[in-house]
Order: structure tokens, then C-alpha cells, then sequence
């Protein structure tokens, strides 16, 4: 893989969480959001329980989607390969939350459907990194950095 296909993954990955977050970003979309996964969780019959969501639940769900746009604002302008690599961890350190959730407690099994793209892209981006430089994953074990 060479490092413009690299960077289009990188500019996807980006968009991808701007599309998926940007309800979560602002008061007044996620609320509206919050009723969406409810209805979806019902509706289908989710395995686990949907909680009811307040206010200082909401917020915090603000901050997270804040965080993510500008993230993702960074990824899409300048979707440098370091930023893939970067992303890719923050993937993996989402999609281990997602699963530890999903398997300690009786939570929705509507986060099956954040989980699977989340650690898609997290491995698509983690190996893609190294082999746009012409690497492989084993010389960030054998750095000597």
C-alpha cells in the first residue's frame, strides 16, 4: 500500500466518524440520537437494556462528540499517515471499552454495531500505517527508540 492510498483510508476513517458523531456533538441532535438507539434497540429487539439518559449523561456524550469532530476535522484536511496510526489506537482503546461493556454488564446490544466498524478501522489503519511506509508491524516491538 503506498501512502496516498494510506491517506484516503485516513481522510475515510475521518468522515466516517464525523457522519457517526456529529448527532452526539451538540445539544440539541443528541437527544435525538439518544431516541434513535432506543427505538432501533426496541424495535429489533437488542439484546441488554437501553438506560434512560441525563442531563449530565448527555453532556458528557457532548464532550465526546466534540472532541471527535475536531479529531476528524484534523484527519479530513490533513489526513497525514501518523494520524492514521494515532487514530488506530484511540480505535482500539474504544472498541476495548465497547467490548468490556458489552460483556460485563447487560448493556444494548445495539454497541455490537459501533464495535465491529470501530475495530475495522482500527486494524485497517493500524496495519496500513506500517505497510505505507514500507514496513512491518513487528519494528514498532523491535524499535530500539
Amino acid at each position: 500500500m503506498n501512502k496516498s492510498a494510506y491517506k484516503k483510508i485516513v481522510r475515510a476513517s475521518a468522515i466516517y466518524d464525523v457522519l457517526t458523531t456529529f448527532g452526539f456533538a451538540f445539544p440539541v441532535l443528541v437527544s435525538l440520537n439518544i431516541y434513535m438507539l432506543s427505538s432501533i434497540h426496541t424495535q429489533f429487539s437488542f439484546s441488554g437494556s437501553f438506560p434512560e439518559f441525563l442531563p449530565f449523561h448527555l453532556f458528557f456524550l457532548n464532550l465526546m462528540g466534540s472532541v471527535i469532530l475536531v479529531w476528524s476535522a484534523l484527519r479530513i484536511a490533513n489526513p497525514e499517515p501518523i494520524f492514521g496510526l494515532y487514530d488506530s489506537i484511540a480505535r482500539f482503546l474504544f472498541s476495548f471499552n465497547m467490548f468490556f461493556y458489552l460483556l460485563a454488564y447487560d448493556i444494548t446490544g445495539i454497541l455490537w454495531l459501533f464495535f465491529v466498524p470501530e475495530i475495522t478501522w482500527g486494524v485497517v489503519q493500524f496495519f496500513g500505517y506500517f505497510y505505507s511506509q514500507g514496513k512491518s508491524p513487528k519494528t514498532l516491538l523491535n524499535s530500539k527508540d
